[in-house]
């Protein structure tokens, strides 16, 4: 593209002229006395099924308490990198609670999940080797793999046995590092982890697993998705975290064994050259971490409300995907579904976004519909009854113009 406000103008242009133009929307409050799934947009109230508070925690007056309480003491920000003079005690007292939490032997905080699997990619590989990437890994990943130098290889979404064939390589260098998401964020579904910890070990390779939005959700205890599938730190010697989704708060981790985070402090950018997460947003963390550990309701409601939206989401005929966790995909198609279906909703009350490619593939646009423990039944049921309205009428007319093209 050449640099010139014409260029950029032709290139918004044809994102609009596509459907594919992406939009901000300014939130004015994330909820409401007596109902924390509520949004104001505009100055109109909407029930929000497109947030990651799996566990209703992001407005738990125990989290507030605990951040003004932090700030009082310690200021609002860091002030500083880790390594300089903003790695305080409510960092290592989490680092340390995460670790337990994980079965890890070490815990390092990173302020975002983005900047986290950067810095795995790029201090776990380098020039001249391989990491293999399944098809639908979250873009952090893929940007790790390429600021790491590395060639990257991706195999089929969920396909251990393309991932184990790759591994190997004939013809290439041994793979050095595997990484995928636990439960992904698009499909809702989970990643066949057991034969990829089987085969990453065979090969003498780094396996790492993004479980954002398992953490907190899934497992008996809300461990995750290796709690789920009962794999442990030997088997998945890499694992990344967040703290914005389940856990209701900001940040993001990388837990393993002590060499692993001790060569991260040494070599990972994004851990060394940033300003540390203010102190408040951990010990508002910390808050949450023992809440999920000590309400396990709140993931038992999260189940039932998912199995609930399923059974009568297929019932009514909707396109779901193959998924049972509380990311529910319906999928739509084409872009100009997905908005019709985004637009439709919210003239009904309800706040559910359009997702659509290139976060997904093309043909693959959806609505993401994302479940909590705070929502009711009732607001369950009238979501249903609205997306059997609205979508039904617009499968049929995409089938149509899909018939006469």
């Amino acid at each position: 593209m050449k640099r010139t406000t014409a260029g950029l103008e032709a290139a918004l242009a044809e994102l609009s002229r596509a459907q594919l133009r992406r939009e901000r929307t300014t939130v004015g409050a994330f909820a409401a006395p007596g109902n924390r799934t509520l949004v104001l947009v505009g100055g109109r109230e909407f029930i929000d099924f497109s947030g990651n508070d799996y566990l209703g925690l992001a407005h738990h007056p125990a989290l507030s308490a605990a951040l003004s309480a932090a700030a009082a003491k310690s200021g609002v920000g860091s002030g500083a990198s880790h390594l300089i003079s903003g790695h305080g005690a409510e960092h290592e007292r989490l680092e340390e609670e995460l670790a337990a939490f994980t079965g890890r032997e070490r815990a390092l905080l990173f302020s975002t999940g983005y900047m986290a699997n950067l810095a795995v990619l790029t201090a776990l590989a380098g020039r001249g080797e391989r990491v293999l990437l399944d098809r639908l890994c979250h873009a952090s990943l893929i940007d790790g793999a390429r600021l790491s130098g590395a060639t990257l290889r991706r195999y089929p979404h969920a396909d251990a046995e393309a991932a184990a064939g790759l591994l190997g390589g004939a013809d290439e260098e041994p793979a050095v590092l595997v990484a995928t998401d636990g439960l992904f964020s698009m499909d809702g579904d989970l990643a066949p982890l057991p034969a990829l910890a089987h085969a990453a070990g065979a090969s003498d390779a780094w396996l790492v697993v993004d479980d954002a939005h398992g953490l907190g959700v899934l497992g008996a205890s809300g461990r995750g998705t290796l709690e789920h599938f009962g794999l442990s730190a030997r088997e998945v010697p890499v694992l990344v975290g967040t703290l914005g989704k389940a856990f209701g708060s900001f940040g993001a981790f990388v837990a393993g064994g002590r060499d692993l985070i001790e060569h991260l402090i040494q070599r990972a950018r994004t851990y060394i050259y940033t300003t540390a997460l203010p102190q408040p947003l951990a010990a508002a963390t910390r808050a949450a971490l023992a809440l999920a550990q000590g309400e396990s309701w709140r993931r038992e409601r999260l189940h039932e409300l998912t199995v609930r939206f399923r059974r009568e989401a297929l019932r009514a005929g909707l396109p779901l995907g193959n998924s049972s966790t509380p990311i529910q995909p319906v999928l739509l198609g084409t872009a100009r579904a997905a908005l019709a279906a985004q637009r439709a909703l919210a003239e009904a009350g309800l706040w559910v976004v359009a997702i659509r490619p290139p976060t997904v593939p093309a043909g693959g646009a959806r609505l993401r519909v994302t479940l909590s423990a705070a929502h009711t039944e009732a607001q369950v049921e009238r979501l249903i009854g609205e997306l059997e309205r609205i979508c039904t009428p617009l499968l049929r007319s995409e089938c149509a113009a899909g018939a006469s093209a």
